[in-house]
């Protein structure tokens, strides 16, 4: 049987590094997009490669999304049957910064994306979404038909401008799209950035914790190892003949939303460690609650998560005490 042939935008990115195994684990013909931009260290993408390769052979290609002619040379050699884009600038704060940037990368990258695709006949693109698309909502929990468009900062209004192309896209030229949501996503090799990977180094550390807010406003958190069950589902779904546009938009979270004072607590009992808080104003851009209804992309995909927050994040500070305190200072 032919090796399936995949393009993964965002490879060496947390989910993608975490993805790129599980294509290889599947003997993939893999071939990885990523620019290596310096929104965080390029060193440590660049080991984090190193590590996919103990897995099995890929081809890598050091490719900004939005240069046409690197990426056409890119698809043109590769010929993917599969296109999985979860390359984008990530963020909200820092999307209120540049505006502009995000705009660039996150809807005129997947267009051109989209249209690359188009004019090869690819036979899947999947798309990497996110839960900040519903915005301020007070329609709990989250469902995918529920979309009130009314993001609130230009991370969320990117990748709710970039589902929509998607959804063009499919209604036009027929080929099908899945874009997936996902909801606050943790684990090894997480983002410095972001808040369970911040925490972590600040307990470690013994440094105070910035909480942003009253510490009430919720986050579906959702380990990256059931994400990548939910891709690699979204990757095998087959669209019924009878259909008329073929796309899809699925949840995949872990439904249990958790307060930030909850996950501190967390994880003071996962490092041992007793947390120095510092209360600060809310930020702006910022959603007071994340949950998603994963009945559809259980019933659809046969996504179940498995991965609890206690169990993940005792996983995240242990590899944080073997790996992330030597390459995070």
């Amino acid at each position: 049987m032919d090796r399936q042939r995949i393009l993964l935008t965002g490879g060496a990115g947390f989910i993608g590094s975490h993805l790129s195994e599980a294509l290889l684990h599947r003997n993939a013909q893999l071939t990885i997009v990523d620019n290596l931009d310096d929104f965080y260290s390029p060193a440590l993408k660049k080991a984090t490669l190193e590590e996919i390769r103990n897995l099995g052979d890929y081809e890598f290609h050091a490719v900004d999304i939005c240069d046409t002619q690197s990426m056409h040379n890119v698809i043109a050699r590769s010929r993917p049957d599969v296109v999985i884009h979860l390359a984008a600038r990530a963020g909200v704060r820092p999307s209120i910064e540049q505006p502009s940037l995000y705009g660039k990368v996150n809807v005129s990258g997947t267009v051109n994306l989209l249209e690359l695709c188009r004019e090869v006949g690819i036979k899947k693109f999947i798309f990497g979404s996110s839960s900040s698309v519903y915005g301020a909502t007070s329609k709990a929990p989250f469902s995918e038909d529920h979309v009130e468009g009314r993001p609130i900062s230009p991370y969320a209004a990117t990748k709710l401008s970039a589902e929509l192309f998607c959804y063009t896209y499919a209604h036009l030229y027929g080929f099908p799209v899945i874009c997936l949501r996902f909801f606050t996503v943790y684990g090894p090799r997480q983002r410095p950035d972001l808040a369970i990977h911040k925490f972590t180094a600040q307990l470690e550390a013994g440094r105070p914790i910035s909480i942003f807010g009253d510490g009430t406003s919720g986050r579906d958190y959702t380990h990256v190892s059931d994400i990548v069950a939910g891709i690699l589902a979204a990757l095998d779904y087959k669209f019924p003949s009878s259909v008329e546009v073929p796309f899809e938009v699925f949840n995949l979270g872990n439904s249990h939303p958790v307060t930030l004072a909850e996950l501190l607590q967390l994880l003071e009992m996962a490092t041992g460690r007793k947390a120095i808080r510092e209360h600060r104003p809310l930020q702006p851009g910022d959603v007071p609650l994340t949950w998603a209804e994963i009945s559809k992309a259980a019933r659809l995909l046969g996504y179940h998560p498995k991965v609890t927050l206690e169990e993940g994040l005792r996983g995240f500070v242990a590899w944080y005490r073997t790996l992330g305190a030597h390459q995070h200072g």
